[in-house]
């Protein structure tokens, strides 16, 4: 049986302009939008550290 890899970096793209989510979008970054209490990139980096990733790399350009 193979041994598993276990992943440990996450790669969030975080660039554009959110055009899809204006006019909300025009006040703040679409990252920074807010899902009931908490930003969505919030909502993203606390699931991925739940999942044992180490390293998280956003991507802006």
């Amino acid at each position: 049986m193979r041994a598993r890899m276990k992943i440990r970096k996450c790669i969030i793209p975080v660039a554009g302009m959110g055009t899809r989510f204006l006019p909300a979008a025009k006040a703040q970054p679409k990252e920074m939008l807010a899902v009931v209490d908490k930003p969505v990139i919030q909502y993203i980096v606390e699931e991925a550290v739940a999942s044992g990733i180490e390293e998280i790399i956003f991507v802006r350009k």
